[in-house]
């Protein structure tokens, strides 16, 4: 898999998938414990695994982050800046920090460059990093505790430079959905269930109707596993629910019928499709997943349903797959 950054081409050596963020490392503003933050960041166990990945034994990194991916995650966890779930020491500060950090953001060039060495004087098997440049001290401003989770792609340049992409990601205790949204949309659902008069696309909301039935008329079959017991199909939107208009709502042609598994790639963006029917696979999971999972890039599926697809395929590709770039 290679990608661009900027104008300069990088094949993607692996992937770092879930470096978690404790409230240790967070600044004190968003912290939700006692004490003023460590700054120092635990990226895993001392092991072969970890060694191939970062390097030897005093590991110094060239890294990066993209100002379109913080925007991106900024805008991921506002609702939790506006409605917080956790008992953050500033919490009634949290939305001035969510302002004040977008602006900060906004200032920042497209590419921004740091490194991070790892912390030999700490004993014991856990290893960390840590760095004095002003873009690791914005991951620990930026981070929440508990939610924010970082990706790690290890790429190569086409000298043979070695650099890492660090990218935020927020995950609402286990759930890329905040707790306040889904409660709303469980309010939402419930007021659908008991009118009488429900419309055809509220009964797509909840996952019934002529929606699923329409495309599973068209797609009687997951076209990756090519399993068709429509009890464990899942009628998946390719542009989701929330970004669709009424009519895109109930559109058969904005969906596929996946197994759980599959579903869930292409729902979260670790998965898409070109419009000649090949996979396009996310960097932000490891090449040792994807290859558990039995899906690679590049594969053709050939019984992949695309005609009269094409535009969602385009806004998916576009707005829900975790690319780079």
């Amino acid at each position: 898999m290679q990608i661009k950054i900027g104008n300069q081409p990088y094949d993607v050596v692996d992937t770092k998938e879930k470096v978690t963020i404790a409230d240790s490392f967070v600044v004190r503003q968003n912290k939700i414990g006692s004490g003023n933050g460590e700054a120092k960041l635990y990226i895993g166990n001392n092991n072969k695994e970890l060694r191939d990945f970062f390097g030897p034994t005093g590991f110094r990194l060239k890294c990066f982050l993209l100002k379109k991916d913080l925007i991106a995650y900024l805008e991921e966890t506002k609702i939790e800046y506006s409605k917080p779930e956790q008992p953050y020491i500033y919490k009634e500060k949290m939305p001035d920090f969510w302002i004040e950090r977008m602006e900060k953001i906004k200032q920042l060039p497209d590419v921004i460059w740091f490194e991070v060495s790892e912390q030999t004087q700490i004993a014991g098997e856990r290893v960390y990093v840590k760095s004095l440049d002003n873009a690791y001290s914005l991951i620990r401003e930026l981070s929440l505790p508990n939610i924010t989770y970082i990706t790690i792609v290890k790429l190569r340049g086409i000298t043979g430079e070695i650099v890492y992409y660090f990218k935020l990601f927020a995950d609402y205790f286990g759930d890329v959905v905040h707790p306040y949204l889904k409660r709303e949309e469980e309010k939402e659902a419930s007021f659908l269930e008991q009118s009488t008069q429900m419309s055809l696309y509220a009964k797509a909301r909840i996952g019934q109707g002529k929606y699923r039935e329409a495309l599973l008329h068209q797609c009687p079959y997951c076209p990756i596993t090519m399993v068709s017991d429509e009890r464990i199909l899942i009628a998946s939107h390719i542009k989701p629910w929330s970004k669709s208009d009424e009519k895109e709502k109930i559109d058969p042609y904005n969906g596929f019928m996946f197994t759980p598994t599959f579903d869930y790639l292409f729902d979260r963006g670790y998965l898409s499709f070109s419009d000649d029917k090949r996979t396009m696979l996310s960097p932000f999971l490891s090449k040792m997943t994807y290859s558990k999972l039995g899906i690679s890039d590049n594969k053709l599926i050939t019984h992949l349903p695309i005609d009269k697809r094409e535009k969602y395929l385009e806004y998916h590709r576009k707005e829900i797959f975790q690319g780079i770039g």
